[in-house]
């Protein structure tokens, strides 16, 4: 594996570059027999559909490894940082980029949003079923990287009770609200893209759909 890859054989782990490593976990990915390596599910849909509280329930489940996403953003009253995102600086971020530390990166209303890779390599390769909660355009990064990986579009009820729930934040100023709205119908929009639609009319059954998509 290691000459196929053009790998010294005198190399230790320590001592290869980021390329190789990833070049050898994908490797392992695809040739693994000893552990089955866990599906990645991607969730993703309009802003204030409800992604977050599907991914924390799940997270509680057990049945999921939730990758946490980083973010230039400044967190709300009731994030935390490490457990809803990790919040870090737009320097932090950049270098992030420029080492290639992240799956997939994308900007959403003004703020940057990242996924280590590594951690969710580790943890598909451990056996463990993952779920991203991202936006759409990371969503479409992942599908690139990972054709494997299943993308699921969470939509509303209707589109009456997401313009009421984008428009109870009281975090957000009047023009903020409008602007999320506008992105909002852009965004659903693009749910023909994505592997499987559900609605999120029920988060019980939301969160057993997901369940059973990884196990299927």
């Amino acid at each position: 594996l290691m000459e196929r890859l053009n790998i010294s054989p005198t190399r230790r782990i320590a001592g290869l570059g980021r390329h190789q490593i990833k070049e050898l976990r994908n490797e392992f990915m695809k040739n693994t027999h000893a552990v089955r390596p866990g599906k990645l599910i991607v969730l993703s849909g309009p802003g204030g559909v409800g992604k977050s509280t599907i991914a924390a329930l799940l997270r509680k489940s057990g049945d999921f490894w939730v990758s946490v996403s980083a973010t230039t953003r400044q967190p709300r009253n009731n994030e935390l940082n490490g457990i809803d995102y990790f919040f870090i600086t737009n320097d932090e971020f950049d270098r992030r980029i420029k080492e290639d530390e992240f799956l997939e990166w994308a900007e959403f209303a003004g703020n940057r949003y990242g996924t280590p890779q590594e951690k969710v390599e580790q943890a598909l390769l451990l056996g463990r079923n993952v779920l991203l909660e991202i936006e759409i355009a990371g969503a479409k990064q992942v599908k690139s990287h990972l054709p494997q990986s299943i993308l699921v579009f969470l939509e509303p009820p209707t589109w009456e009770e997401l313009v009421a729930r984008l428009e109870g934040r009281g975090t957000d100023s009047p023009e903020r609200r409008a602007a999320r709205l506008a992105l909002a119908q852009e965004e659903m929009a693009q749910a023909s893209f994505f592997d499987k639609v559900l609605i999120n009319d029920q988060v019980d059954g939301v969160v057993a759909s997901l369940i059973e998509f990884a196990s299927a």
